[in-house]
């Protein structure tokens, strides 16, 4: 009997040992409401504690060596200045000064609004380090050792993935990109590309299709940013205009035609990105406000007051100024033969003698001077003689190709794009089928 007593203790104790054993290695796992379960790493607080682990021998339960620290992020505000965060933190002017002349320490004196400034502190309420976080992809630390603060830099990589969007046009580039996800930064960029053979006010036709190979940048499985376009088809009423991004030889990056061609013109098709056009040119068009027969020397794009107004080609400022006729106005110089006219201005951001690069921002759309709404009105002229905007291309200099030297290279660095677009077509064309 009491070696029954015994063998039923010593069973009951050994129940509880496994018991126990078992809650230590399955308790993580439990779904019990009174277990907070760990949460997910915060991936700057590792970048930042650098915790190593040590085990003795295999099994063993793993120690820290260092206990990571605690942050307490301050936002830069407009106006702050490293005292007024030290302060806003609970730390003084001294602490200021012991970060800011350590080596590399005047880097933290560069800082600007949105950005988060960390700091560290023992259990006395004693600095121990500081960080600067300037984006998720970098900050510094500057972690005090021996009574010393040194600086740290860590950065983190984006992970780029390929995306491909088709998409149709009913009405205008820009809504069909909203529609399909497009960021403005694209669609922008899109325009931008092809620019120089596409006016985007007037060529798009509904039922026009458009298709986009282009890069995504994702940090934490989460887009970060917009990437670089790859290749993009635009079928323009029939017309296949095809661009194709290439590094040659030298880093340069252009985008090409698949012969080679650049798609960058010596001149834009459209001096501004929108939607719609109120008036052509035409030399025997009534003027609205005089009510007389007035050439229409250019073309009217109506477009909400503040549209940016982009310089058509490379150049220098002739005239910035003010007239009762054309309101705001710059006139471009571009070389010897060629000049363009933007006329009722809301802003100007460019001054006579500037140079100015195409594509760059040189005033905004307004209705200043004898105009009846928001426009730009756009004038084309060549040895001085005013011309078509929409037609003025057909006699303006040949766009540049690639040199024989890189076009054996091109030709290899598009065979993946080029099948890539001719696959997302016959998709596309399945879809619209259905």
């Amino acid at each position: 009997m009491t070696a029954n007593r015994g063998n039923v203790l010593w069973g009951g104790v050994s129940l509880l040992v496994l018991m126990f054993v078992a809650q230590l290695f399955l308790g993580g796992d439990t779904t019990e409401d009174n277990v907070v379960k760990s949460p997910k790493a915060d991936p700057l607080v590792l970048a930042t504690t650098q915790v190593a682990w040590d085990a003795v021998s295999e099994g063993q339960i793993l120690v820290p060596r260092e206990a990571p620290l605690e942050w307490v992020d301050v936002t830069v505000r407009n106006g702050d200045n490293l005292s007024l965060l030290f302060n806003r933190a609970g730390f003084s002017d001294r602490d200021v000064f012991d970060v800011t002349t350590s080596k590399d320490g005047k880097a933290l004196r560069e800082i600007f609004p949105g950005q988060l400034i960390g700091f560290a502190s023992d259990d006395a309420e004693q600095l121990l380090a500081v960080r600067h976080i300037e984006s998720p992809l970098k900050q510094t630390v500057y972690k005090r050792a021996d009574g010393q603060f040194s600086s740290e830099v860590i950065t983190r990589e984006t992970e780029t993935r390929e995306r491909s969007v088709a998409l149709t046009i009913s009405s205008s580039l820009f809504l069909a990109g909203a529609r399909a996800g497009l960021s403005d930064g694209v669609i922008m960029e899109l325009a931008a590309i092809l620019g120089g053979v596409i006016d985007f006010a007037l060529d798009p036709r509904r039922g026009d299709e458009i298709i986009i190979l282009f890069e995504e940048n994702f940090l934490d499985d989460e887009k970060y940013s917009d990437g670089n376009i790859l290749a993009a088809s635009f079928n323009n009423n029939g017309r296949l205009v095809e661009a194709f991004r290439f590094i040659d030889s030298d880093g340069d990056v252009g985008y090409y035609d698949p012969e080679g061609v650049s798609m960058r013109k010596a001149f834009l098709k459209a001096p501004l990105d929108f939607t719609r056009v109120s008036s052509s040119f035409n030399p025997n068009r009534l003027h609205p406000i005089y009510k007389t027969k007035r050439p229409h020397r250019g073309t009217d794009y109506a477009a909400p007051r503040g549209t940016p107004v982009y310089a058509a080609g490379d150049g220098r400022v002739i005239e910035a100024g003010y007239s009762r006729a054309n309101g705001n106005y710059i006139f471009i110089q571009h070389g010897e033969a060629f000049k363009t006219h933007y006329l009722h201005l809301n802003k100007k951001r460019v001054a006579k003698g500037s140079r100015v690069k195409q594509g760059q921002v040189i005033g905004t759309v307004g209705s200043t001077g004898a105009a009846t709404g928001p426009h730009l009105h756009y004038e084309f002229l060549v040895n001085g003689v005013h011309r078509n905007p929409r037609t003025v291309h057909k006699i303006l200099p040949k766009a540049r190709s690639l040199p024989e030297s890189e076009l054996a290279s091109f030709q290899k660095a598009i065979q993946k794009p080029v099948r890539q677009l001719a696959a997302l077509k016959i998709t596309a064309s399945e879809v619209g089928a259905e």
